[in-house]
């Protein structure tokens, strides 16, 4: 079995039946992430499995600390994965931000290391323009609808809130990428 086959079967094991909605973001960031691969080139898998693993620590079946990165990454660990996967996993959308929040920041540090930025930036791009619901948006749209969801008082609320500028820098940088192939592949 593939990579991307195994991160699919098991994101939908974990996310399909107790949590849909969820399941269906993960689809989503997954398909955001393969409309990717001309950027990536050989990393387009790797990207792909951990856009479509990025949220499995909301399961109920691997919730410990509460800290979906944390607890999705933990797991991955635990069964083996690709350390690039479960390093993307659990820093995944600024989660160092809410990690703070937590009191959870060391926590996260010490056992994660960070994935290269281009990557760091393309999962953030794939989970920020992708709905709760697996549509397409915008980062803007999909900031709002979080602080909406959470509330702008809450932990969620204010991390996203204070991670915004980092989200929208990192769209920025994945959209002018996205930008320079297109015009490569253009004929003069």
């Amino acid at each position: 079995m593939g990579l991307n086959e195994w991160a699919h079967s098991l994101s939908e094991s974990l996310l399909s039946d107790p949590l849909p909605r969820r399941w269906a973001h993960s689809l989503g960031v997954a398909k955001r992430a393969r409309a990717l691969a001309p950027i990536l080139g050989e990393d387009a898998e790797l990207l792909e499995a951990a856009a479509v693993l990025h949220d499995i620590g909301y399961s109920p079946a691997l919730a410990v600390t509460g800290f979906h990165p944390l607890d999705g990454a933990r797991f991955l660990r635990k069964q083996g994965a690709d350390e690039r996967v479960i390093r993307l996993v659990a820093h995944h959308s600024c989660a160092i931000l809410e990690a703070e929040e937590r009191g959870l920041r060391e926590e996260l540090e010490s056992e994660f290391e960070l994935e290269r930025p281009e990557l760091v930036d393309a999962l953030v791009f794939c989970d920020m323009t992708t709905t709760p619901d697996g549509v397409e948006t915008t980062p803007s749209e999909r900031l709002d609808e979080i602080v909406k969801r959470y509330g702008p008082d809450t932990i969620v609320g204010r991390f996203i809130q204070r991670a915004a500028p980092e989200i929208h820098a990192a769209a920025r940088r994945v959209g002018g990428r996205l930008a320079l192939v297109k015009a490569a592949d253009q004929p003069m």
